[in-house]
């Protein structure tokens, strides 16, 4: 690859819905800030839901799944001029490069990622699926497909991004470099607590703030916000280091006077919480009237969402199949091919000549 060419990016959700101020802090600021910087791949990866619900009846709202995601992508500053949005889906190379790479790794390595078990009991599985054992191999092939330098993640992504980085490096070992072996960039945020303060942000907990939601949504959301458990009453002195509701002001709210004061008080319980939640949601809906707006303005644009998965579809196609031949070629796959087809064209053309 050329010196001057910009380093690459690639990141992605999965369409399971509209995205939440968890997924915000996690990637998609990131996202936005360094789109100028590299030539960026967002991934629709909706293969990826079939680990956890491959029942059709998930797979048939997939497609509305989908343009409700790339919406919460324009609204929160993702340009599709500057970056590619794509289906994975519709890049058949994945799950080759995906049965490549399953060949690199073992069994016992992929049982040592942390978030698979997560995953499971998250997605109320008693058993554990061999697609979402083989979860990170598939990512590791998103990865890795547009020759990625930067993956910008969330903290529970950060051992997928290494299982990656390990995959890259033997495959390289073994048949000549192909791939960059990628960084993992994590948000210095880390996960964003639930509402409920008692797990990360998930729409499967109901315990989530979206970036969709509209100003009386927030409002109520914030109103039932888990604070301190030990809190009976106002005038009790409160707990401000783990409390969600101090989460969010210093993660969302811009007037860093104002939370230092609430947190003065609360601490010293000359403060209730209504007030603290009042002044968040206040906070929150002043950070999503923006997002909200832009959103409005691209929903409004009939056909525009399914134009531009198109056409970023399209533009990784591309990139997909000159990645895989890369590959074959590497492995010495495509020589196998090419023997066999010229030797079957010889005898085809011997065999007409003879007749």
């Amino acid at each position: 690859m050329e010196t001057n060419k910009k380093k690459r990016i690639l990141t992605g959700d999965r369409p399971t819905g509209r995205l939440h101020l968890g997924h915000y802090v996690g990637s998609i600021s990131n996202r936005v800030r360094l789109q100028d910087e590299y030539e960026c791949f967002f991934i629709i990866a909706d293969l990826h839901t079939l680990t956890t619900k491959p029942e059709k009846e998930h797979i048939e709202k997939l497609a509305d799944n989908v343009r409700q995601m790339v919406l919460d992508y324009l609204a929160c500053g993702i340009d599709p001029k500057k970056s590619t949005i794509y289906l994975q889906s519709a890049v058949p190379e994945v799950t080759e490069l995906n049965l490549f790479f399953t060949n690199l790794v073992t069994v016992p390595r992929l049982q040592r990622v942390p978030s698979i078990k997560e995953m499971a009991k998250n997605a109320n599985l008693s058993e554990l699926p061999f697609g979402l054992l083989g979860y990170p191999v598939l990512q590791a092939a998103d990865i890795l497909l547009p020759r990625s330098h930067l993956v910008p993640v969330g903290k529970d992504n950060e051992s997928h991004v290494e299982l990656t980085r390990e995959i890259a490096k033997r495959f390289n070992y073994l048949y000549g470099e192909v791939f960059p072996i990628p960084d993992v960039m994590v948000s210095n945020f880390g996960s964003l607590i639930g509402t409920d303060g008692q797990a990360k942000m998930s729409k499967s907990l109901n315990n989530a703030i979206f970036l969709s939601d509209d100003e009386k949504t927030v409002s109520k959301r914030v109103n039932g916000m888990f604070t301190d458990p030990n809190r009976t009453s106002a005038d009790v002195p409160g707990c401000v280091e783990g409390n969600p509701v101090f989460i969010y002001h210093d993660a969302f709210n811009p007037n860093k006077e104002e939370i230092d004061d609430l947190k003065t008080r609360y601490k010293a319980g000359t403060v209730g919480d209504v007030e603290v939640k009042q002044k968040l949601a206040t906070a929150l809906n002043a950070f999503l009237d923006p997002i909200r707006e832009r959103r409005a303005h691209f929903e409004a644009q009939s056909g525009l969402v399914d134009e531009i998965i198109y056409e970023g579809t399209l533009r990784m196609r591309e990139e997909a199949r000159e990645t895989l031949n890369a590959a074959k070629k590497a492995m010495g796959l495509s020589s196998v091919w090419n023997r066999i087809s010229r030797k079957a064209e010889d005898t085809r053309k011997k065999r007409e000549k003879g007749k």
